[in-house]
């Protein structure tokens, strides 16, 4: 039997497609958005790949709410190979949101994360597997050279540089969430609830045992990308705002700063005056200084806001994430509804 997903070039399912996984040695878990062109060649290779490492496999398809038709080609595929859990979420809700729900279904003893644009080839899960096997729980790729634009990786390589000044360590720029790690780091992850998150960050701060390996970086296989300048920005800020609160403590710095010369400037036009009798001068200067400072006091506040503004979305108590739609999922695993096939349901696992 032969599937033709979105119109792409037949290729032969594999006979072990029919069969039932039991419990899978490996999952991938890939987000899906704008990929509709790229996931029969993703799966075809992701298939060749993993039965060279292992029968025992699964693949953890989540659309996060594309445009494009890229839900239509997975349940194509679904369909004709029980090995591939198919996820559809309700609404665009972030990549990283279509991850953790990746993660809640995902049953292998050990996960791989990557993206669905081909950018990260499948054939390097072999590396990232081997590294694993060599005692590690989590192993990341690094990307010495990316195929970006010269724009985005000078935007990209400032932005570390600033978010490691903010958190007090370096990081690596060429470290991407496109990793391996173990059942027991993928159970602490499910336990993060929070709303403002980053996969390879939370991971990081679970500080189990990380390996590093160089890995190869592709060109996008087809289409482009959906990140644009003010994406970019929003998700630098409120990465920046989850993961460090060194902002406020610069905000009150400079505060101090402010109102210590402020003070010292200030006794010295009192010296002047009783000492000379010279009064205090320049109108200009002094309404320049109010619009400053006003300015300022604003960006503080702005500051403050954003950080206020996390803490009541994390108080709302709402879930990651909806799934519409799923197919292939275990029955453990399927949402609990008054309805034969639940359409909408809110999951929340704890494990």
């Amino acid at each position: 039997m032969e599937i033709v997903p979105g119109g792409a070039t037949p290729f032969p399912v594999s006979p072990r497609a029919t069969a039932a996984v039991a419990r899978p040695h490996i999952s991938v878990v890939v987000p899906l958005y704008r990929c509709a062109d790229c996931i029969p060649e993703l799966y075809r290779r992701l298939v060749a790949t993993l039965e060279s490492l292992t029968p025992a496999f699964e693949v953890v398809f989540v659309n996060d709410a594309s445009p494009q038709n890229d839900w239509g080609v997975v349940v194509e595929l679904a369909k004709r190979d029980r090995r591939l859990k198919a996820i559809n979420l309700s609404r665009n809700f972030g990549q990283h949101y279509a991850i953790a729900a990746g993660l809640d279904h995902a049953e292998g003893d050990w996960v791989v994360v990557m993206d669905g644009d081909l950018q990260d080839p499948p054939e390097e899960i072999a590396k990232l597997y081997a590294k694993a096997q060599e005692g590690h729980d989590v192993v990341f790729g690094r990307k010495p050279v990316r195929k970006h634009s010269a724009f985005k990786r000078v935007t990209s390589r400032a932005f570390t540089r600033v978010l490691g000044y903010l958190m007090g360590e370096p990081l690596d720029n060429s470290v991407t969430h496109f990793s391996i790690v173990s059942r027991d780091v993928v159970l602490n992850v499910r336990r993060f609830k929070e709303r403002n998150r980053s996969y390879a960050f939370l991971v990081r701060w679970l500080g189990f045992d990380t390996g590093y390996i160089q890995v190869e970086h592709h060109d996008r296989y087809a289409g482009t990308g959906s990140y644009n300048l003010g994406r970019l920005v929003r998700l630098a800020t409120d990465l920046i705002v989850s993961q460090t609160e060194k902002p406020l403590r610069l905000t009150i710095g400079f505060g101090f700063c402010v109102a210590a010369a402020a003070f010292v400037w200030g006794l010295y036009l009192v010296i002047r005056y009783l000492l000379g009798g010279h009064p205090a001068e320049g109108w200009t200067s002094v309404i320049v200084s109010i619009y400053l400072l006003g300015g300022l006091g604003f960006v503080a506040l702005g500051v403050v806001g954003l950080y206020v503004g996390r803490v009541f979305g994390e108080t709302k108590g709402r879930p990651l994430y909806v799934v519409r739609e799923a197919l292939n999922l275990s029955a453990a695993e399927m949402p609990q509804s008054a309805d034969p096939v639940p359409l909408v349901t809110q999951i929340e696992r704890n494990s």
